[in-house]
């Protein structure tokens, strides 16, 4: 066992007011608050957002303010590690509910973090992304990859909900966080590519060998329709044996995370059945799109349903189980970002 460190009223006062002077503080005191022995100590709280609870404020909200004094009508999902009003749910992942009514146009602009919207509730509304016309409905996952142009248009009759998540906590402790306003955008006339080019797992576009690369898009692919997603699972469910049912998002030209930062996993939880995974060091935010249940995080008990969010701090341990039904939950996780920074970990529980 390491000797405890020294305080700084271990210090005498001059000494102390000297540093002060002089702008420094010395590091032994505070050693074990930024470098704890064996596995980092967690601010983030785990935490349930029921979307009946949320969904009344978000209506009135649409009565009280308008789209145009908001720009984007969002209740932050705030953290209670942190705080009501934390830009955050978790360390390095922000959520917010939002709201488009029919009618409603939601200005075009770009920003330097990317986001990811989980259509909840409602049809109608869409996105467009860079000129491609995104149609929102239940369960889909729309990318806003950072610095594409981005509006928010509402074709429909009733209103229309979904979860933003975003790696806004990040860039905005690098103090790169920005947003430029634009003009709404002409719509490209087609269906989009998720609809046209990438239909089907194992299929992309024929470029030749010289301009693949090149030609490839960054993100080639940025609606994610959950009606597919579910079938996939399904099928999955029936063929595979007792391991977890999961798939992964990803880019459909490189198989990597569609965005550098946050990655996209969606879970189906089979009839009675209890999922344990792996300690990880990423942290997430999870996403009920069907069925109900509850997931004990780190020995606190979460019962949630359908459209209910809840968060998960790092090197949780986390037990997922669902009664007669299915269930279907996505986790929105910051695991790309920790891989590239090459410390990724799980671990056994």
């Amino acid at each position: 066992m390491a000797e405890a460190l020294g305080t700084l009223e271990d210090l005498p006062e001059a000494y102390r007011e000297s540093m002060t002077a002089a702008g420094v503080a010395p590091l032994w005191p505070m050693m074990r608050n930024v470098l704890p022995h064996g596995a980092p100590q967690p601010q983030t709280k785990a935490h349930l957002w029921a979307f009946k609870d949320v969904r009344p404020l978000l209506l009135e909200a649409g009565e009280l303010t308008p789209v145009e004094k908001a720009e984007r009508r969002v209740l932050v999902l705030s953290d209670p590690g942190r705080g009501v009003g934390a830009m955050q749910a978790t360390a390095s992942l922000y959520a917010g509910l939002q709201l488009l009514l029919p009618g409603e146009t939601a200005p075009a602009h770009r920003h330097t973090p990317s986001a990811a919207r989980v259509v909840v509730e409602g049809e109608g509304a869409f996105t467009v992304v860079e000129g491609e016309k995104l149609p929102m409905k239940h369960g889909d996952v729309i990318l806003t990859p950072g610095g594409t142009w981005h509006d928010h248009g509402h074709d429909g009759t009733e209103p229309v909900i979904w979860l933003d998540a975003l790696d806004l906590p990040l860039f905005y402790y690098l103090e790169g966080s920005y947003a430029e306003e634009g003009e709404l955008q002409a719509r490209r006339n087609r269906p989009d590519t998720s609809e046209v080019e990438y239909q089907a797992a194992g299929i992309v576009p024929s470029r030749s060998r010289a301009t693949r690369v090149a030609a490839a898009p960054d993100f080639p692919m940025m609606r994610f329709p959950w009606d597919r997603t579910e079938t996939v699972l399904r099928e999955m469910a029936e063929a595979s044996g007792p391991e977890p049912v999961e798939i992964d998002y990803v880019n459909p030209e490189t198989g990597q995370s569609p965005l550098p930062i946050m990655g996209f996993t969606v879970l189906m939880i089979r009839p009675g059945e209890t999922v344990r995974p792996p300690r990880r060091s990423s942290s997430a935010i999870f996403h009920a799109i069907k069925g109900c249940g509850k997931t004990v995080i780190d020995g606190e008990t979460f019962e949630w349903q359908a459209k209910d969010t809840f968060s998960v701090p790092v090197f949780a341990e986390i037990t997922h189980s669902t009664g007669t039904e299915p269930a279907f939950l996505i986790r929105v996780h910051d695991g790309p970002l920790q891989e590239k920074l090459g410390y990724y970990e799980e671990r056994a529980r």
